[in-house]
């Protein structure tokens, strides 16, 4: 079936749901590649489509897009940003996910069995991206399914767990705001959105991290630089993977080239300098497994 299906599976006892999108052009291809995007902190899958237009993205380029939700506080109630939020478990023990331990990664796992078991996926492209929360819980998906991931493109978040290595090479684009106030590019004490503090670490160095996963050599170009978004590669990877570091001027914790479902006092402004799904899709398609 084409068009938007809303699914459910079940995980550790805990019935997950998602949002899969399936292109009009899904029955012309043999195989297609997959996205998983995962919302921000207190954001839901239908905020997701909203706020980055992957939909459009999948439409025009043929590729399946999958939604998951966040387990919210209370499940009996539907979601709301403040009141009933849903978090992932993204490994740094914030929110009610972190404090019981959800299962996010055995979700996330499950979705794409669950997927693969119903459209002809190509096992070779599947990406994850994700927001703020969402983009944390990517790159923790990123290191312990690495098996099984082509490459992520973690937007406005951190890499909360401390990994020792990658069973796979994932190459990561990482992109954020240099305004961000929710997640200070050059790190810093701030309060989110629920009141609690917080300190956060630069931007950058979730990215440092990484590209030693990947054992990329010390040094760093610019290759890109200009109308105030600039890119870094941390220099050359293992087996041709791919560290790259983009910061835009400006920007806050808004998705590039998308739009805030959320006040401009709470997460700053947006920006058009960059479509980030536009420039994620590209990144995504160049770095495919082997």
């Amino acid at each position: 079936m084409q068009g938007m299906q809303s699914r459910t599976i079940s995980v550790s006892s805990l019935n997950r749901h998602y949002i899969v999108y399936i292109p009009d052009s899904y029955y012309t291809q043999k195989f297609v590649s997959l996205v998983i995007m995962l919302h921000g902190g207190g954001g839901t899958a239908r905020g997701a489509m909203e706020e980055t237009g992957w939909i459009e993205k999948a439409k025009k380029e043929g590729f399946i897009a999958a939604f998951p939700e966040a387990v919210r506080r209370d499940e009996s109630q539907p979601p709301r940003f403040l009141r009933n939020p849903q978090f992932w478990n993204d490994g740094s023990g914030r929110a009610h996910s972190g404090r019981e331990n959800i299962d996010d990664v055995g979700f996330i796992d499950a979705m794409i069995d669950d997927l693969m078991s119903s459209y002809v996926i190509d096992k070779r492209k599947i990406f994850i991206s994700g927001f703020s929360n969402g983009a944390s819980m990517t790159y923790r998906a990123g290191v312990e399914l690495s098996k099984r991931i082509a490459a992520i493109a973690p937007v406005s978040g951190h890499l909360w767990t401390k990994p020792e290595k990658l069973e796979r090479e994932v190459s990561v684009l990482a992109i954020t705001g240099v305004e961000d106030p929710l997640n200070p590019f050059n790190g810093g004490e701030t309060v989110n959105p629920w009141g609690d503090n917080e300190i956060k670490p630069q931007m950058a160095d979730s990215v440092k991290t990484w590209a030693g996963l990947l054992g990329c050599s010390d040094g760093h170009e610019v290759i890109n630089d200009g109308d105030g978004v600039k890119t870094i590669s941390c220099g050359k990877c293992r087996n041709g993977a791919e560290a790259l570091f983009c910061a835009i001027d400006g920007l806050g914790h808004v998705w590039p080239g998308g739009k805030s479902l959320l006040h401009e006092r709470i997460v700053g402004k947006g920006s058009d300098r960059l479509n980030a799904t536009d420039a994620i899709w590209q990144f995504f398609i160049e770095h495919t497994i082997p």
